[in-house]
């Protein structure tokens, strides 16, 4: 059942600066291309910089999950990969993810924020925080500006980071994914994770309509010996375990990416949990409730092949074709 990716996706482009520049005309189109090179070429030279003083500040990053494992983790380990130190900035719920494959921490100095999800919800790296957290990251950015010996990768900046930053590091690339599986598994289980995604609206473009997840893991628990739900508790559905179906929501992500790590399948309405197969060896299939094309899954797309190619995503529109999927999954031996 691995069908074709771009059957599901909107027509009219990827999200990114050629898209962006179809808006523009004439002079104000010259500017906005002359502004992307400009934004190119100082990263270039700082890059440069870094690589050749290993060492840089990098943040802050205060966003959505997706973000962090799709424009941020790849490019951190990359750095790290260069034998690069890193002033860190960024959620300390994501540490458990800043390894490299022997479990050693790729930061050198961590500059953490607090989990607050459970109070503002994620957007992109423009969430704004509660005051505390702001207060931290002024902290942060003053010593990195103050200290210009160093390189300042400041993703704070929203132009910088949407417009440059996330599309320049396709260019290198400039990205690396470590092996997640390894520091986190033993071995794989004949186990499903179901990912129990409750954000916003009922319906969006993006991640479709909402699930009965509980009756969703009812139907599919006959083809496995155990599954999973888990997720960060602010952005899940709060459910309990029962039969073969083991509840584990845990706000400590070393939680989930076990979780992760010892099963085979990952199932997940279209968000950033999707990137997670690749940092832990996991086939992905999206469900959408609702009819294609799905919301921004051209970006997805976009970023995934950097990320890894491990897995195809596959997909879902109903509780019907996700029992069809489970039924024909091919398990891979421990």
């Amino acid at each position: 059942m691995d069908l074709p990716h771009y059957k599901y996706a909107p027509q009219g482009g990827f999200s990114d600066n050629g898209t962006f520049a179809k808006q523009y005309s004439g002079l104000s189109y010259l500017r906005f291309w002359f502004k992307i090179w400009r934004g190119y070429l100082s990263a270039n030279k700082r890059l440069k910089r870094t690589l050749r003083l290993k060492e840089c500040y990098y943040g802050p990053f205060k966003g959505e999950f997706g973000h962090f494992l799709a424009h941020n983790l790849p490019f951190l380990s990359y750095l790290h990969s260069k034998g690069v130190k890193i002033h860190y900035c960024g959620l300390e719920l994501h540490k458990p993810f800043l390894v490299n494959e022997r479990g050693e921490s790729i930061i050198a100095e961590y500059f953490p924020l607090r989990d607050f999800f459970g109070e503002v919800a994620a957007n992109a790296n423009e969430t704004i925080p509660p005051d505390d957290v702001q207060q931290e990251i002024d902290k942060f950015e003053k010593l990195a500006k103050k200290d210009t010996s160093i390189p300042f990768w400041n993703i704070g900046d929203k132009y910088y980071y949407w417009f440059i930053h996330r599309n320049w590091m396709l260019k290198g690339p400039f990205m690396k994914t470590y092996d997640l599986e390894k520091v986190y598994s033993k071995g794989k289980e004949k186990a499903a994770v179901i990912f129990p995604r409750k954000k916003g609206a009922a319906y969006t473009d993006n991640n479709g309509g909402p699930w009965d997840y509980m009756d969703m893991a009812r139907a599919i628990s006959p083809y496995f010996d155990k599954v999973y739900i888990t997720g960060h508790p602010s952005l899940s559905a709060d459910l309990q375990s029962e039969g073969n179906i083991v509840a584990c929501l845990s706000k400590d992500n070393r939680v989930i990416l076990e979780t992760a790590a010892k099963s085979q399948l990952l199932i997940t309405q279209h968000s950033g949990v999707n990137n997670l197969g690749e940092y832990t060896n996991n086939q992905v299939l999206i469900i959408f409730s609702g009819k294609p094309p799905i919301g921004s899954l051209q970006n997805t797309l976009r970023f995934r092949p950097y990320i890894g190619v491990k897995h195809q995503l596959n997909y879902a529109f109903n509780k019907e074709e996700i029992v069809q999927y489970v039924k024909n999954f091919t398990f891979k031996p421990n």
